[in-house]
């Protein structure tokens, strides 16, 4: 995994792995990324890749078989394919995926994860092919299957992009920069997860960037004002009613009664109990005065 760019390496490196940043797959190369277990999600997957190969075969009537070997790109040996079928007599693949019913939305009738596109299309750069399968189990009980077919534009650019991110950045070992994704904030909680009393002084041109978060601060709060505004005029106008319409548009406004566990209470008066279930976990905050 460590000796060129994978599957699920190269969506990350383009921006569109909201689970992966490029500052992930670079600390991997180097191997340098903190240690984490698989999670439940990723087990699962592996466990129910056959299920989902042999429910493909059922409906299409295509024959898959396993390719057991790294498959390289013929002009960049870096460039690495772990697919999970190929297809019997064809010049196709199949990619397995499982999915929680919570991202069912993700795939419609039409489209699949962007994540997911790239991986098949980067594929189909290292194997020539023209065309891939992509099969998903979505919450244990919806089966979907799609069919990609090859986009060499769009493979020319993922080829680029990762030419650049091997030479300018894993060989030379010079890190790319982090990005604003939820992926890059979980990276720096994993690599720096306690603080010292410590004061640094940071480059001046931190200054600016301090400046335009700022400004981009202003404009986040200013725009969730006026879709408040939106979302309250459009409240009032439907009173008691719980579903509107207009555009081919539904509206659901929703009121119910939730549980709220007093948390400080129980700490107060039962704080053995308390102590008998409470777990430590780990936080960060970033302050700016």
């Amino acid at each position: 995994r460590r000796k060129g760019i994978g599957g699920s390496d190269i969506a990350a490196i383009v921006g569109l792995n909201k689970y992966k940043s490029p500052m992930q797959v670079y600390l991997d190369k180097i191997g340098e990324l903190p240690e984490e277990e698989a999670g439940e999600a990723a087990y699962w997957g592996t466990v129910l890749e056959e299920v989902v190969a042999k429910e493909f075969s059922k409906r299409t009537g295509l024959k898959v078989k396993r390719r057991n070997a790294i498959l390289r790109h013929k002009k960049y040996p870096y460039f690495l394919a772990n697919v999970d079928r190929l297809i019997v007599g064809r010049k196709e693949g199949l990619e397995c995926k499982t999915a929680s019913e919570y991202l069912k939305d993700q795939w419609n009738e039409e489209s699949v994860p962007d994540a997911y596109f790239v991986q098949c299309q980067w594929y189909m750069a290292i194997t020539g092919f023209q065309k891939w399968h992509l099969a998903v189990l979505i919450g244990g009980n919806k089966f979907r299957m799609f069919e990609i077919e090859r986009d060499d534009e769009l493979i020319a650019i993922l080829e680029r992009k990762a030419y650049e991110f091997w030479n300018n950045h894993v060989i030379p070992k010079v890190p790319p920069a982090f990005d604003g994704s939820q992926a890059s904030s979980d990276l720096l909680a994993a690599m720096y997860p306690e603080h010292v009393e410590e004061s640094i002084d940071l480059p001046g041109y931190f200054a600016e960037k301090l400046k335009r978060r700022d400004e981009l601060k202003a404009m986040i709060d200013e725009l969730t004002e006026e879709k408040k505004a939106i979302e309250n005029e459009i409240k009032s106008y439907m009173g008691e009613k719980k579903y509107g319409f207009v555009a081919g548009r539904k509206i659901t406004w929703t009121r119910y009664t939730v549980e709220k566990f007093d948390k400080d209470a129980l700490k107060r008066d039962h704080p053995d109990i308390y102590a008998k279930y409470v777990t430590e976990g780990r936080k960060s905050q970033f302050v700016v005065k």
